[in-house]
């Protein structure tokens, strides 16, 4: 498996678990200590990746969300990804994670969002 290829399955456990609503399945994505930045309307959302394991279990499955990888970046250890998502019960959001190979797998270790405003 090419480094690209086990970046790109480790964030589908992230996308499995948006559309299961499953923070079971999203957890496998994430290093245990990983954060997540970015506002929902004027809030700032922001924290421990427990809120979002939170929320995504609140917020139930989102079986009808598309996702697209829009780009990788890979630099020995490390990583980031950009990618769309659309339709995450109702909602269109931008995720870009940093990622960090952890005893030779990528896990994310930072997620900052964008909620884009003509979603819905």
């Amino acid at each position: 498996m090419t480094e690209k290829e086990a970046i790109t399955r480790a964030v589908q456990h992230y996308i499995d678990g948006a559309k299961l609503g499953s923070s079971a399945e999203m957890r496998r994505a994430f290093h245990d200590d990983a954060t997540i930045f970015g506002y929902e309307g004027d809030s700032l959302f922001a924290g421990p990746i427990q809120k979002l394991f939170e929320w995504n279990d609140q917020n139930g499955p989102a079986a009808d969300l598309k996702a697209n990888i829009v780009n990788i970046d890979i630099a020995g250890t490390i990583a980031t990804v950009r990618l769309e998502l659309d339709n995450w019960t109702g909602t269109n959001y931008t995720d870009l994670f940093t990622l960090l190979k952890v005893d030779g797998h990528w896990k994310i270790i930072n997620k900052v969002f964008h909620v884009h405003a003509d979603s819905g």
